[in-house]
Parts: C-alpha cells; sequence; structure tokens
C-alpha cells in the first residue's frame, strides 16, 4: 500500500541504526533525502540499494508535489534526514503537511535525536522543556526570539553551528542572563564532549579553544528570584510533584528546601507564584 515512512537514522554512530529502519529502507520503492550523498554513504555502508530524491529547503514545492504524485500513483517513500530524526527543524515537515492534505498514510520510524540525548544528560530539569531550533542569522529576528522566550521557566534546547556559537552564547547572555548552560557536542560520536557551567564560563572557555562540531545547547529556564536569591525551576517542580502525589504542601515545601538549599519560605512562595501564573 503507498504511503510515506518518515524514517530515523544515526545522529552519529552508525551503531544506531535500527532492524526496523534498515528493512524499511530496503523494502520501499524510493527515498526522499535531505543530501543525498550522506544518505547514499549510509545505504552504501548496510549494502541498501534504493533510487534517491533531493529534498531539501530549496526545491520543497518541486520536489513536495512530486513525492506526493509519486506516493498517490501506488509507490512507497521513506524520507530521512542527514542525522536523526526527520521533520524536527527539517523541510520533512512540509512533506509530512502535503501527505495529511492529500490522505496519505504515513507511518514513523523512530531513532535518537539530539535534542532529547542532549537534554537527558544536561543535568538541567527535563520535567518541563521546549525545543527551539536554530536561531535566524538575521539580528532582528534574532533578538525577537529570544526576547519572546527570556521569560520562560521551563529549559530551553538549541541546535548551533561551530561558527555561530561563540555570537550565540553571547546573545543568550545579554538577553538572558548568566544562567547554567550544557553544551553537547559531537553526540554518539568518537568525540562526544558534554561541557556544564554557565553562560559566562562558556563565553570564556572558548576564548581559546575553536568550537568544532555540531552543538545542543540546553540552556536552564528563567529562575524565579526569591528573597534576594534565585530558586531553580526544578527545586519548584520537585515540591509541586509531591504536592500532586498527596504530599501536604507545608511538608512538600519543607522537603524541597532540604533537598535543593533553600529555606521552605522560598519554595514556599515559588510554588505559590508558579499556582499565580
Amino acid at each position: 500500500m503507498s504511503k510515506l515512512y518518515v524514517v530515523g537514522t544515526p545522529i552519529g554512530n552508525l551503531s544506531d541504526m535500527s532492524p526496523r529502519a534498515l528493512e524499511t529502507l530496503s523494502s520501499v520503492d524510493f527515498i526522499a533525502a535531505e543530501d543525498t550523498r550522506v544518505t547514499l554513504k549510509l545505504l552504501t555502508h548496510f549494502d541498501i540499494h534504493k533510487p534517491l530524491i533531493s529534498y531539501y529547503e530549496h526545491n520543497l514545492h518541486e520536489k513536495g508535489e512530486e513525492i506526493i504524485n509519486r506516493i498517490l500513483a501506488g509507490e512507497t517513500c521513506a524520507i530521512v534526514t542527514d542525522a536523526g530524526m526527520p521533520c524536527i527543524s527539517d523541510p520533512g515537515e512540509d512533506l509530512v503537511k502535503l501527505c495529511a492534505e492529500h490522505g496519505i498514510e504515513v507511518n514513523v520510524v523512530p531513532s535518537p535525536t539530539a535534542a532529547m540525548s542532549a537534554l537527558a544528560i544536561s543535568g538541567l530539569s527535563t520535567s518541563r522543556f521546549s525545543f527551539e531550533g536554530f536561531l535566524s542569522v538575521t539580528k532582528k529576528q534574532r533578538n525577537a526570539h529570544l526576547e519572546e522566550i527570556k521569560d520562560l521557566r521551563h529549559t530551553l534546547i538549541f541546535y548551533e553551528a561551530p561558527h555561530k556559537l561563540k555570537r550565540t552564547l553571547e546573545d543568550l547572555l545579554r538577553v538572558l542572563g548568566n544562567r547554567r548552560i550544557s553544551l553537547c557536542r559531537e553526540l554518539t560520536k568518537i568525540h562526544e564532549e558534554v561541557l556544564r557551567g554557565t553562560i559566562s564560563e562558556m563565553i570564556q572557555y572558548y576564548e581559546n579553544v575553536n568550537p568544532k562540531g555540531e552543538y545542543v545547547l540546553v540552556v536552564e529556564g528563567k529562575s524565579i528570584v526569591q528573597e534576594g536569591r534565585n530558586v531553580p525551576e526544578e527545586a519548584i517542580e520537585y515540591a509541586r510533584k509531591l504536592i500532586i502525589y498527596g504530599t501536604k504542601v507545608s511538608d512538600a515545601c519543607k522537603e524541597a528546601a532540604k533537598k535543593f538549599g533553600f529555606t521552605k519560605s522560598e519554595i514556599y512562595s515559588g510554588v505559590i507564584s508558579e499556582n499565580r501564573k
């Protein structure tokens, strides 16, 4: 039956390729790829030989219609990106929308994603987060984006290229303030590295180090300022979870205060502030 498969591929380590992904790529009629050269190397490694069609940001309209027409004519297609899950900060989302408009069935074959992998090892709160993708290279749009999210109290996730990292760190510090941040680069690859600290510490670090590889930036959400101190989101969230599961408010705030090194009143003020939003 004709359909589209959204197939995730490894973000760096070929051992992460799933048996189901291999089976799907081997069975479809053709594969839509962000960069056919990159995908050809992947397919060759696994001895898969299928026709490829280039589908990327600058040919979405033309190639999208071609792919849709081929699927409606009875063919099956898999869409892949250079690494990770298609459709996440990726042109594949437009193809999925076209399939939805034409009543074409879409199945997903998941894989690791850089954003979720980085969040998991960031050391920051994972209870609530938002994926912000790449910041615009246009100064006005870049500033507008950061201004829009600067008051969010949940964890923020960004993608960034090495040649833009220093500028991005400076912009984050200017707009968001000196928050905790985790810089994850080359995830699952030989030179995987995770740096944790404050934004200002990362700026200082890269004064003498040349950024290399693709980065995921995981940034702490805005802290609640109470009694002259910043109460981190995870401390408030910890107390709120205790309350949700039946712990008295007073006891929950007391336990969270002990765990995170704050006073009971600071935690209580944060919980009340969250409930009033």
